[in-house]
């Protein structure tokens, strides 16, 4: 009989070598191109991260720009606006296509620039010189002139929010001829150029209006325009009213410290407005952006609001379906998680760690699976009591709590390697930069000890749910091996997908590659 020890001890000999080093320096598998760009394009906010500068960020995704084709990036880019919810990045993969090919650009540009914010990065992107161009050229120039003769009313006075460069620079940049008399007046107003007062949108001439005279009504305007005026709280209480969902959820305890919710019914009026299931899809919210929201409210904010939050918070992940056999979920709780998720920008930066998302990712996974296990890790695998009957945010902060460590992605795998355990679907969340556990030579050890599971589970699949741009991973895509990136709901129907085996290998490039332009 040949010698089982030396048999058992070559396991693993033909699971594919690592091919990369990550930024701990540890054995890891590269993305190839078009993965690498998606997985920029839905993490990267082109800010520091916990290994990461945010200028390194743009120099990987200007590299890659020649790796991929020009209808790649285009699908990449619309993917990760209207999919990922992405700002910075789906903003400079437009402006790389103004020097790519323009055509693309044009078919691009209305589902990428869909707002004041967007049309402001896309200009600053292009003006700044970082894609080869310092001025906007012929085709850009047009693009931006349609959309400010295109805007609504509301989205114009919307734009008018924000600096470098304002819209007042973009309208000097272009020099929009105006398609009406409503927008000759509102390039009037922002830049200083006489204007027809009676031509403005209602809304400005109110704004116009309430300035002078304190005892007319509120104007429907952006609540920024109004902050140095000065507001009462009945007035204050009006803004909330008329408030978008982001504003209202973003400025619960300024309205606690205005008194707002000391008007009776004003607490019910906000918290209907939090938990409007259409308000919440329209505003294409992160579900952690509401965990951050409930942490942060102060003890002011009444209690019918903070539940509001919790019912929204299970609305906005209502797609993370139920997935069939025995799930486990893996939240990386290593020190590195304890990065904001969006990176690091002075005045800027995100209160939500990549901590936070792991642990809601796998908080609602288990709300939804019968019999799901959760497995959290950092060197090792930490023990932790949850119930499952418990809302989401109740055990994402439970989860969330157990932060600090070293990363080793593989624990948990070992872990169900060494149990025996029967598993049909593991999911890993983490930032992938595992060190614990690296090896000098071969495969990563998460590759050895999937390989472990797979021998007893041999239709397993293994998730990788990627929250950083750093450009590999600890598990090589292949057929049962599933690589995604990103921190938006997208995330679950990614990967719902792959574990009902409705996309092939190639997997996630393979739902970019399928977005219609």
């Amino acid at each position: 009989m040949a010698n089982s020890n030396l048999f058992k001890s070559m396991r693993g000999t033909f699971v594919p070598a690592a091919t990369e080093r990550n930024r701990e320096g540890a054995n890891a598998y590269a993305y190839p191109p078009k993965h690498r760009l998606a997985q920029y394009a839905v993490t990267g906010c082109l800010s520091n991260t916990f290994y990461t500068q945010g200028g390194e960020q743009l120099e990987e995704i200007l590299k890659l720009a020649p790796e991929v084709d020009a209808v790649f990036m285009a699908k990449t880019a619309i993917y990760a606006r209207e999919k990922a919810s992405m700002k910075d990045v789906p903003a400079l993969l437009a402006a790389i296509l103004s020097t790519k090919d323009v055509a693309l650009l044009r078919k691009v540009f209305p589902r990428v620039i869909d707002n004041g914010r967007m049309l402001r990065t896309f200009v600053q992107i292009l003006r700044s010189g970082a894609v080869g161009r310092k001025s906007l050229g012929s085709a850009p120039k047009a693009l931006v002139q349609n959309w400010l003769n295109s805007a609504s009313e509301r989205k114009l006075i919307d734009a008018a929010l924000g600096t470098d460069p304002s819209l007042a620079d973009v309208v000097r940049m272009v020099h929009p001829k105006p398609s009406d008399r409503m927008r000759e007046a509102v390039y009037g107003w922002l830049t200083g150029r006489p204007y027809a007062f009676d031509a403005l949108p209602q809304a400005l001439q109110a704004l116009t209006a309430f300035k002078f005279d304190r005892s007319q009504p509120l104007p429907d305007v952006p609540f920024q325009m109004l902050t140095a005026l000065g507001l009462g709280r009945d007035e204050w209480a009006q803004v909330a009213r008329q408030g978008t969902w982001h504003m209202v959820r973003m400025n619960l305890n300024n309205f606690a410290r205005k008194g707002v919710f000391e008007i009776a019914g004003m607490g019910e009026i906000v918290a209907a407005k939090l938990r409007d299931r259409e308000a919440i899809r329209r505003a294409r919210v992160f579900p952690y952006q509401l965990m951050v929201a409930y942490r942060a409210a102060s003890a002011e904010v009444p209690a019918i609001v903070k539940e509001a939050l919790q019912d929204a918070l299970e609305i906005a992940l209502e797609n993370v379906g139920a997935m069939a056999g025995h799930v486990v979920v893996c939240p990386d709780v290593s020190g590195s998680m304890a990065s904001p998720v969006t990176g690091m920008r002075r005045g800027a930066s995100t209160a939500v760690r990549c901590i936070d998302v792991a642990a809601l990712v796998a908080a609602a996974v288990l709300r939804v699976n019968a019999g799901a296990k959760v497995l959290p890790f950092a060197e090792a695998v930490r023990e932790i009591e949850l119930n499952p009957r418990d809302s989401v945010m109740t055990n994402a902060e439970k989860l969330a709590a157990l932060g600090g460590g070293g990363t080793n992605c593989s624990a948990p795998i070992a872990k169900i390697a060494k149990d025996h355990e029967r598993v049909d679907l593991v999911i890993l969340v983490s930032d992938n930069q595992s060190w614990v556990d690296a090896r000098k030579t071969g495969a990563s050890e998460t590759m050895r000890q999937w390989a472990e599971v797979r021998r007893r589970n041999q239709k397993a699949k293994l998730v990788c749910i990627d929250l950083q741009p750093h450009g590999t991973t600890q598990a090589m895509e292949r057929a049962d091996v599933l690589n995604v990136g990103g921190f938006s709901d997208e995330v679950f129907t990614v990967v719902s997908q792959f574990a009902s085996g409705a996309i092939a290998e190639g997997h996630w490039t393979e739902i970019i590659e399928g977005v219609e332009l």
